[in-house]
């Protein structure tokens, strides 16, 4: 029997020999699609080829694409495992020509692979045409014999296919397979088409015409072709089987199931077995590609898949999670021509794990509810909307959940009624917010929550993409378009735009179109914690709601404000290490040209803390880790040894963060709660400096810090800032320290003996420094005042003290003069402190100066003033104190 693998292979080596160049699958999320959730199609990855912006890699292309249908307008969760080919995962088997053969030469192909290379009997095959394409009606005629009975003309849209309201569309040919007529059914196009008799293997599209916006038509000017063929229909057909979940992949999962349940595949446990291979299948492929359960957009759909197949393991009697130990079986089944199951195996199964774990505690608590609930309700009866709300709202139970747990037993749901409720809540959150303070245009940022959802950030693994415009907002109101020179906020339902949250700034860049839109994004701000608003001015063109749209973040700036992000995390790290585990941050600002690091700390870091942190700091970087990334509930994060950051607000699930190694290899040198944007491996950040230690308050110390080409430049600017002062000294860089050390030794040498000479000037009397009488006699009593031009004021009880020992029995008084302020003390000997008060004689001198105040003892006292140029007022008014005080 030939094995669904070598069906795959098979295909592809063919038109590989027919000169087409094999094309890996792309990735599940359609980051060139905007109005997709995923790819579900062969053709999708090529459409910017198909529409003429990119260049296809070749003039023919084949490939094997992986596919998931479970969301939006193609969703078809609620049908698999009840019906022989309905899946949420599978593989499209497509040849491509671009412009290089057209109609015959696609349905040669076809009839050649199906039938000699295949062996398929031609009687068992039928092919149907649009009803207006006689060219591809006569070419099966010519090229198959096929009878014109079985070449069948189709008016529906089901033989037309296009990419939009405008753009490349053409006629299709559809190749259909006869199952045999025990199976109930009729050829398409008949009254009973829709049975299982007839199956539709294959659809050649025939890329003809241009559709215009007005409806018409013009011919393409080089028609190109677009095939795809379901991989688990065909590997049916050539394995002999009418039901995709007996071909050997299927086989072999259900056989895994089967084995870890011990429950048969019979009866009524056959469903749940097949939900869970093919939920299995979607789940790991959606998890390889790099998305992660959420409760929104693309993770929410995943989150769904892998719960409702968990849901059907509890059905079975699996008392223990069940879906992490099948992954093996499908990497074993698939790993060969996907590695990236194989490369994220350990990722799958642990999120599988986890998942499952939490939502067995969810499934128990909302299943006993629902028992509560529906224990008198029999078949036909419905479940109260409100029940269902509380029990999404309050238990995290999926309403499809409810739905899917209720439908074997025959009682529905009041859509209805918990639709309201929803409403309920919804407005409810919008007053809570209004009230709170936050900003006046909360409510504008609620309509557009409430009606477009949550952005979906593609960020984390890209600085580029597309998305879909779903509000413009001009002016503080939301407006339908906007021009040149308008300054606009644009939100689009998917972006790699990080908005500013948790001390991180948001990104900038451009959106812009192939047909001359431009947006320099300046910012990008986060309202509500779940939309992603880009601020930026319209430099060109025209930009509508509806509008697709090309978003382009700046990469070098993201890398940048990666780097010193997760900077900050090795920081925090290194900080308890050093300090202790008292050390928690307080706060943090991650820009493109710095950092700031607040934390708990009672006191400033020594020179030694500073070098100790960054030679750790920078150690882990040489070191090259793989910063990894996993999703976890708080708890379970904290648990695991977590750190929650000052400041985030956390959900349901958070973003874990671990990076680099213990010195003993035992544990990461860095686990933190984070839902920002990180290097891939230390060794990115390049290089670490702080440059400033501070106090922000009590308690509270912040350091200031640059990394990579940033912190290079921060040294090269010290070196040169050190040759230039080696130069002015003239000694070697190396030398600089002695040098300094040296010329402030003379320089404090050189100022003592200065003050020196100045001092003994001053003790001398008269010439430049000294100014004004010396020894008077005022009533009796001996009085020297003196003025002194840049005397430092500390000698000034030293000058009064030598001329206390001059007087003998006298007072004393001086004044030093520096830089316009003046500074006067006041002396009285021992003998004459019952008669006067140094300290109200100095206050004399101090408001002749402008100052006030003066202070000291009765025998010395000091205080200054702001004139200067007062200080001979200062020496009189202090003498005419003196004389009246003697007069008294």
């Amino acid at each position: 029997m030939i094995s669904t693998n070598d069906v795959r292979r098979s295909f592809i080596d063919y038109f590989a020999r027919a000169g087409h160049a094999p094309v890996p699958s792309a990735p599940l999320v359609p980051y060139n699609d905007p109005t997709l959730m995923f790819v579900n199609a062969g053709m999708v990855p090529f459409k910017n080829v198909f529409t003429g912006l990119e260049t296809p890699p070749a003039s023919t292309a084949v490939s094997s694409q992986k596919c998931v249908r479970a969301g939006g307008k193609h969703n078809d969760l609620d049908n698999v495992g009840y019906t022989a080919r309905h899946h949420t995962f599978f593989e499209m088997l497509g040849n491509f020509s671009f412009g290089d053969y057209f109609k015959e030469q696609a349905i040669e192909h076809a009839w050649t692979l199906l039938t000699k290379e295949w062996g398929l009997a031609p009687e068992k095959l039928t092919a149907t045409v649009y009803h207006t394409d006689d060219e591809a009606f006569d070419l099966w005629r010519k090229i198959s014999g096929l009878p014109e009975e079985r070449i069948i003309r189709i008016a529906t849209s089901d033989n037309f296919w296009s990419m939009g309201d405008t753009g490349p569309c053409g006629p299709c040919s559809e190749i259909f397979y006869d199952h045999g007529e025990h199976i109930p059914g009729g050829p398409p196009g008949s009254p009973d088409e829709d049975g299982d008799r007839f199956i539709e293997i294959w659809n050649l599209v025939f890329m003809q015409f241009e559709q215009s916006a007005d409806g018409s038509r013009t011919e393409l000017p080089k028609p190109s072709i677009d095939t795809g063929m379901g991989l688990e229909r065909i590997a049916a057909v050539m394995q002999g089987v009418h039901d995709n979940y007996d071909i050997d992949t299927f086989k072999v999962l259900i056989a895994a199931s089967e084995s870890l349940t011990g429950v048969p595949a019979e009866g009524e446990r056959r469903a749940s077995h097949r939900v869970i291979a093919d939920h299995l299948r979607s789940s790991g492929f959606l998890l390889a590609d790099g998305v992660l359960p959420s409760n929104e957009g693309r993770g929410y759909v995943l989150r769904r898949i892998m719960r409702r197949a968990m849901r059907h393991a509890h059905l079975l009697g699996a008392e223990q999670p069940l879906m992490h130990r099948l992954v093996p079986a499908l990497v074993t089944e698939m790993g060969q021509a996907y590695p990236e199951l194989q490369r994220g195996q350990a990722l799958i199964e642990e999120v599988l794990e986890r998942e499952e774990t939490q939502f067995r505690r969810t499934l128990d608590k909302g299943l006993r509810l629902l028992d509560e609930e529906t224990a008198g309700l029999g078949e036909g009866g419905e479940l109260e909307g409100e029940t269902a709300f509380k029990l999404y709202d309050t238990y995290g139970f999926p309403y499809d959940l409810t739905e899917d747990a209720l439908r074997e037993r025959g009682i529905g749901v009041d859509r209805a009624g918990f639709e309201a409720a929803m409403e309920r809540q919804k407005q409810a959150a919008r007053a809570a917010w209004k009230g709170s303070g936050q900003a006046a245009d909360s409510e504008l940022w609620f309509d557009i929550a409430e009606r477009e959802g949550s952005t979906e950030f593609t960020g984390y693994s890209a600085t580029e993409g597309e998305g879909r415009v779903i509000a413009i907002v001009r002016d503080g109101a939301e407006v339908e378009s906007a021009n040149a020179g308008d300054e606009v906020v644009v939100l689009t339902n998917q972006t790699p735009f990080y908005g500013e949250s948790g001390g991180q700034s948001g990104d900038s860049g451009t959106i812009w179109t192939p047909e001359g839109l431009r947006i320099a994004v300046t910012d990008t701000s986060k309202p509500l914690g779940r939309l992603h608003a880009h601020h930026g001015r319209i430099e060109a063109g025209k930009i509508a709601v509806g509008d697709s749209v090309h978003l382009t973040v700046d990469a070098e700036r993201r890398d940048q404000i990666r780097a010193n992000h997760s900077a900050t995390h090795l920081v925090h790290a290194a900080l308890r290490n050093r300090l202790g585990d008292h050390v928690t941050q307080k706060g943090s600002l991650v820009a493109a040209d710095r950092f700031r690091f607040d934390f708990s700390h009672p006191k400033p870091l020594t020179d030694e803390d500073i070098a100790a942190i960054e030679a750790e700091v920078n150690a882990e970087i040489r070191a090259n880790e793989e910063v990894a990334t996993r999703l976890m509930s708080p708890d379970d994060a904290v648990a695991a040894g977590a750190l929650a950051l000052f400041g985030e607000k956390y959900g349901d699930e958070v973003r874990v963060l671990s990076m680099g190694r213990k010195a003993d290899g035992t544990r990461q040198y860095s686990v933190e709660l984070c839902g920002g944007t990180h290097v891939r491996a230390t060794g990115d950040i390049g290089l670490f400096r702080i440059v400033s230690e501070s106090a922000v308050s009590s308690g509270i110390r912040r350091i200031e810090a640059l990394t990579g080409e940033a912190a290079r430049q921060w040294l090269v600017g010290r070196e040169e800032a050190l040759k230039a002062v080696a130069g002015t000294i003239k000694a070697a860089p190396e030398e600089v320290e002695a040098r300094v050390a040296a010329l402030v030794e003379e320089r404090k040498r050189l100022e003592r003996e200065l003050a020196e000479a100045k001092k003994q000037l001053a003790l001398g009397g008269g010439g430049a420094a000294a100014q004004g009488p010396a020894d008077e006699d005022v009533g009796g009593v001996k009085f020297s005042g003196q003025v002194l031009q840049g005397l430092d004021p500390k000698e000034l009880r030293g000058l009064l003290d030598e001329a206390k020992k001059r007087l003998g029995s006298g007072v004393a008084a001086a004044v030093a003069v520096n830089d316009g302020r003046a500074a006067i003390a006041v002396g009285v000997t021992d003998d004459l402190t019952g008669r006067f008060d140094a300290i109200a004689l100095v206050r004399k001198g101090v408001e002749a100066l402008g100052g006030k105040g003066g202070g000291g003892r009765a025998d010395m006292a000091q205080g200054g003033g702001p004139d200067g140029a007062k200080a001979d007022d200062a020496v009189a008014a202090v003498k005419t104190a003196l004389a009246e005080t003697v007069s008294a």
